[in-house]
């Protein structure tokens, strides 16, 4: 359920350039979708607001934004 959860809010914040369903079966980084560093910015205040947690890019590193498997283990992590 997080991980459905994630895969609408990346299609929120990139304005619908990549859906839900294009972020779920994502086999190439999020940005080779269409995900700009505009919509990574809208995902990371999003997913703070949701989760009630402070991203950390220094700790995670900025892959984590590209792949939502690994967005999914961030959360998880630091929830």
């Amino acid at each position: 359920m997080l991980r459905e959860r994630l895969a609408a809010m990346v299609a929120s914040a990139s304005d619908g350039a990549v859906t839900a369903r294009e972020a779920m079966e994502a086999t190439v980084p999020l940005s080779a979708l269409g995900v700009t560093s505009l919509a990574q910015m809208r995902l990371i205040d999003a997913v703070e607001s949701e989760f009630g947690i402070e991203f950390d890019l220094s700790r995670a590193g900025a892959g984590v934004l590209e792949d939502l498997d690994a967005l999914e283990r961030y959360v998880t992590g630091a929830a």
